[in-house]
């Protein structure tokens, strides 16, 4: 008994609530709006989470942000782009594929393969490397050895 209580409590504090009654727009459609942007806007103190999950103060701030530019009547598309212009694009969730984004999608597979042909190179050059000559010892040498050995 006392088990599902607690389980139930835990469900009931999931980061899903982190919108306060305050922050709600009358208006559903609006707000459903607004829920669909934050779930895409980074907390930016939190990191990994969404503005819509996060109880930061910073996260509160931007979800009222975000519905006092809807209030206003910007669309979606607007909105965002008036948030990532005030803190810049790691604001994003999901960052976009372009400009310097780009670099940074692509160096991990850059890397590979430069590695990759790097490894391969060293491979190739090994087995053909001639062997190392191996002399035989002077009679100095030998008797140099002989001495040091104890024979």
């Amino acid at each position: 008994m006392m088990r599902g209580v607690i389980m139930a409590v835990m469900l009931l504090a999931t980061p899903v609530f982190a919108v306060q009654p305050d922050e709600v727009l009358p208006d559903p459609v609006m707000e459903e709006r607004a829920r669909d942007i934050s779930a895409g806007l980074r907390c930016l103190v939190c990191r990994n989470e969404s503005i819509d999950e996060s109880h930061a103060e910073l996260a509160r701030d931007l979800r009222l942000l975000v519905r006092e530019r809807l209030v206003a009547g910007d669309s979606n598309d607007q909105v965002v782009d008036f948030i990532v212009d005030r803190y810049g694009e790691y604001v994003l969730l999901r960052p976009t594929l372009t400009g310097s984004n780009v670099v940074l999608w692509l160096a991990p597979f850059a890397l590979l393969l430069v590695g990759g042909a790097l490894s391969l190179v060293y491979v190739r050059r090994r087995s053909v490397a001639s062997a190392p000559t191996e002399t035989a010892l002077n009679d100095a040498e030998q008797a140099r050895l002989k001495e040091i050995v104890g024979d």
